[in-house]
């Protein structure tokens, strides 16, 4: 099964009293943990400050089949200096499977998967 993971971040104004250039040694080093978890978890960063969002900054997208690596990834990205240093939090996380009813149509109702609508 594949899951998603939409993670919703807030930075605070303390992430942007730091320079650009510290703003970017830091992201790269969020960068790096999430590297680490690639072959297992697709992580991919969306700025949304500038949009409507009451309550996050931030998103960060996750793609596993295996919820192990990413649990780790992000126990990692809490230990960074990143987090606990206060610049930024986790708000919320939004999850799914991908085709879950089509996964329980077929696994335990034993129907065949749909056709595909055009």
């Amino acid at each position: 099964m594949k899951y998603m993971m939409i993670v919703l971040l807030e930075f605070y104004p303390s992430w942007l009293a730091l320079s650009r250039e510290v703003r970017q040694e830091k992201a790269m080093e969020l960068r790096h943990i999430t590297l680490k978890y690639d072959k297992d978890v697709k992580v991919r960063f969306f700025d949304a400050e500038a949009l409507p969002g009451e309550t996050y900054t931030d998103f960060v997208m996750c793609e596993t089949e295996d919820l192990r690596p990413y649990h780790f990834m992000w126990e990692e990205i809490r230990d960074s200096e990143t987090y606990t240093r206060g610049y930024m939090k986790i708000k919320n996380v939004i999850m799914g499977i991908e085709n879950a009813y089509q996964l329980y149509e077929s696994e335990i109702l034993a129907k065949p998967p749909a056709l595909a609508e055009e």
